[in-house]
């Protein structure tokens, strides 16, 4: 059975093909069409999916999309109804989209997949719909290496839906109890995400990577004034301070009274009082979800987690949930967003047309996240010729000597290889990289490679088995969706001086063996790299350790800042000459920086991407 998973219309869309209950490819809209989180339906990623799986849409068995619009309809008439008569400035500018497109997503779906098959609606395969949180749970625990887990899903919202528990078994899900809109620990998070003046629906990890600059000053005044915490994990939250559930911004003015001014404008300086907040939201957040994990634990008894959801990326609060929780084990998924919603319709539809036994592989059956577009040797060369690039192209001896030499030396490299990951992290297949001992690297990679804020740390890829001689963790953390501290002797004592230290000023205190990657508090999100599911890229960090002593390396994303992470060699090629990148590796080809012809472009590139 093959069946074609879609999320859209929102953000971050996206498209997933499934072959009798196995993902057989997977990938975001954006990567295409270069426009970050981009919304529209996915044909481009649809049209991949296609020709990974050698297949066409008239080998299709069903598309399942990833919600029910009519019922998030009804939310939103329900919502504004019970708020009017506020709201109405922002329900005239809602209505025209659904009665135009949203209400009528059934016809609008059908006509997309006909033009993209070149075919009448009438010849197109059955179309289906699973709820959004369903989807979500089904992204956790499906692909999960559990027979029997709980399922934790927690986002923005859904239809109605903003936390919901599950109970997986076997090929089943069955939903246990929700918290519904406008209660949402994803907005709440979204609402200090605007109210410090980054992106809703992007800038949350900047909030979550600025926290320990701050100290927790407003945790008290959040639960006393904002949310009613109750000792389970639920809460219920003071709609007088929020603008989202019928207003065109997340927060009002009283929210800027009770916080003592207006929201920080974007692009502005960033205060203390920015990473106090930042540190405050981010505590009561982890609070939260520590009480919601010994509940579902408490209430089912069992010794699995699955979790997803926009709030699943939050890695700080996983890692506490997994030293600090009742579980045995947790498995994220790692496009635990919007676009992992692909993946979860198109499972749970499988599962339940099918009703095939479900056999969870060691580790998981997401492949390592490397779902995308691959590119052979001769294309490769075809992309780059076009460029006039100059490289070479090296065996697989050569090839890792040379690359461990260039970041030993602290260069930075661009690394294309394989198959593209799905999900918002790069794990290797389109990663920038570099040597973690550098006292200089994460300044370098963050201001003259990625052109976005200094405060923002990166992750360290460690080969797996070598996790619990650098960091505080033993398990698997292959999607860098956990976040742990880095070990007492891999750490760099700070002097009084330092200790006195506040806030942005605590950044270029080198805080252990490899400062590139350790946050202020001693902390690193964490990758753990296998050699099952990206054997090329544990080789170089295996040749990297060999003459360096250090099996760790800088890994983060391969794009600049407001750009999507590339997705095709000429992609890779554009984003290195526009940065100072020092060395390209396509597979194996290898371009350095000082062989290649002048660059033509001029700055103008720079506005070709909204910051995020």
């Amino acid at each position: 059975m093959n069946l074609i998973g879609i999320s859209a219309h929102y953000h971050d869309s996206a498209a997933a093909l499934i072959r009798d209950g196995r993902i057989v490819a997977a990938a975001q809209e954006e990567r295409f069409t270069r426009k970050k989180h981009d919304p529209d339906f996915p044909a481009h990623a649809v049209r991949y999916c296609l020709q990974e799986a050698g297949l066409t849409l008239a080998d299709i068995d069903g598309v399942v999309y990833y919600d029910k619009p009519l019922i998030k309809f009804e939310r939103l008439l329900e919502t504004y109804l019970a708020y009017a008569p506020s709201g109405f400035v922002s329900f005239v500018k809602a209505m025209p989209v659904w009665l135009k497109d949203k209400l009528y997503l059934k016809q609008t779906l059908k006509k997309e997949l006909a033009k993209l098959g070149g075919c009448k609606e009438a010849e197109l395969p059955p179309l289906l719909f699973t709820e959004h949180h369903q989807a979500h749970a089904a992204s956790a625990f499906f692909p999960s290496p559990f027979e029997k887990a709980a399922v934790l899903c927690m986002d923005g919202v859904g239809e109605w839906a903003t936390t919901s528990v599950w109970l997986g078994e076997g090929n089943q899900l069955t939903p246990l109890w929700e918290m519904n809109f406008p209660h949402s620990l994803g907005m709440l998070y979204s609402a200090f995400t605007y109210y410090t003046g980054f992106k809703v629906n992007s800038g949350e990890y900047k909030l979550m990577g600025l926290a320990p600059y701050g100290e927790p000053k407003y945790v008290d005044l959040i639960l006393d004034k904002l949310i009613d915490l109750k000792e389970d994990g639920t809460f219920r939250m003071d709609m007088q301070y929020f603008n989202y559930a019928t207003g065109l911004t997340m927060t009002n003015d009283r929210f800027a009274e009770l916080f003592g001014g207006p929201a920080r404008q974007p692009e502005s300086a960033i205060s203390q009082k920015e990473m106090d907040l930042a540190r405050s939201i981010q505590a009561v957040t982890e609070e939260i979800v520590l009480r919601l994990g010994r509940t579902v634990h408490r209430e089912l008894g069992v010794d699995h987690l699955c979790l997803a959801g926009g709030v699943a990326l939050n890695c700080v609060s996983n890692g506490r949930l997994l030293r600090e929780g009742p579980f045995k084990e947790i498995w994220i998924q790692p496009a635990a967003g919007d676009a992992g919603g692909a993946i979860g319709c198109a499972l749970a539809a499988y599962y339940a047309k099918s009703g095939a036994a479900r056999v969870p592989e060691a580790g998981d059956s997401m492949q390592g996240s490397y779902l995308g577009p691959r590119y052979a040797a001769d294309e490769i060369r075809r992309q780059l010729d076009e460029y006039g690039a100059v490289y070479r192209e090296l065996d697989d001896n050569s090839f890792f000597d040379q690359v461990s030499d260039v970041l030993a030396d602290e260069k930075v490299v661009g690394w294309f290889q394989g198959r593209m990951e799905f999900g918002p992290r790069a794990l290797g297949g389109r990663s920038i990289i570099g040597d973690p001992r550098s006292r200089n690297m994460q300044s370098v990679m963050n201001l003259k490679i990625k052109y976005r804020e200094s405060f923002r740390p990166f992750a360290p890829s460690v080969r797996a088995e070598k996790v619990g001689e650098w960091f505080e963790q033993e398990s698997a953390s292959p999607y860098m969706l956990i976040v742990a501290p880095v070990r007492e002797d891999k750490r760099i004592a700070m002097t009084a001086e330092e200790e006195k230290l506040f806030g942005i000023d605590k950044l270029n205190v080198p805080r252990s063996q490899i400062p590139a990657v350790t946050h202020v508090d001693y902390s690193a999100r964490i990758q753990t790299i296998h050699q099952q599911t990206n054997p090329r890229y544990y080789r170089l960090i295996e040749a990297f350790e060999a003459k360096t002593g250090c099996p760790v390396l800088i890994n983060t994303s391969f794009n600049v800042r407001g750009e999507p992470i590339v997705c095709t060699p000429q992609d890779a090629y554009r984003c290195f000459m526009r940065t100072e990148m020092d060395t390209l590796v396509i597979e194996n080809f290898v371009l350095a920086k000082s062989d290649q012809p002048a660059w033509e472009g001029d700055e103008s590139w720079k506005d070709e991407f909204q910051l995020d």
